[in-house]
């Protein structure tokens, strides 16, 4: 989404509705995302996931608490270099790119898209067994993507899909 439209016209609706009316919007724009995570995972899995976060810190200002003055680069890729892409926080915003960047502070690689959801819908985030059965590998500082995954989580829970 371009950063103009959402800073003029999105973000300003998350203060006329209230907490129930961002939910029921959130809901209604998030039938794929639902359908993903509920589901059989499929390659679009991740742009949409990262498409659905960028939406719903627009509309949902208790959402877009999740992203106050945090800053963080994430690079998401498959083994295979088949899927990439990449979601920058920076000043209360998220850009999305459906592609690589160059400068991370957190580069996922996973074995497919179910390996993703797997990690990061898991309740404990279990990492130590992704890792070890060659699902995920990580670089980087780990917090991130703890961070990452509760977002995520949230926005389950919010489409109605956790």
């Amino acid at each position: 989404m371009a950063t103009k439209f959402k800073r003029t016209v999105l973000n300003p609706v998350s203060y006329i509705l209230p907490d129930s009316g961002e939910n029921f919007i959130t809901r209604l724009f998030y039938k794929r995302l639902q359908e993903e995570l509920l589901g059989k995972i499929t390659d679009k899995f991740l742009e949409i996931l990262l498409y659905g976060m960028d939406f719903a810190f627009c509309i949902s200002r208790g959402f877009r608490k999740n992203i106050e003055n945090f800053k963080g680069r994430y690079l998401f890729t498959t083994a295979d270099n088949l899927v990439s892409a990449s979601a920058v926080f920076k000043d209360g915003n998220m850009t999305v790119h459906r592609e690589g960047i160059a400068e991370w502070d957190i580069r996922i690689t996973f074995k497919n898209a179910d390996a993703l959801r797997v990690f990061l819908f898991s309740q404990n985030q279990d990492i130590l067994n992704s890792l070890l059965a060659n699902e995920v590998e990580v670089d980087g500082n780990l917090n991130y993507i703890y961070k990452f995954g509760f977002m995520a989580r949230d926005l389950a829970r919010r489409v109605g899909a956790g």
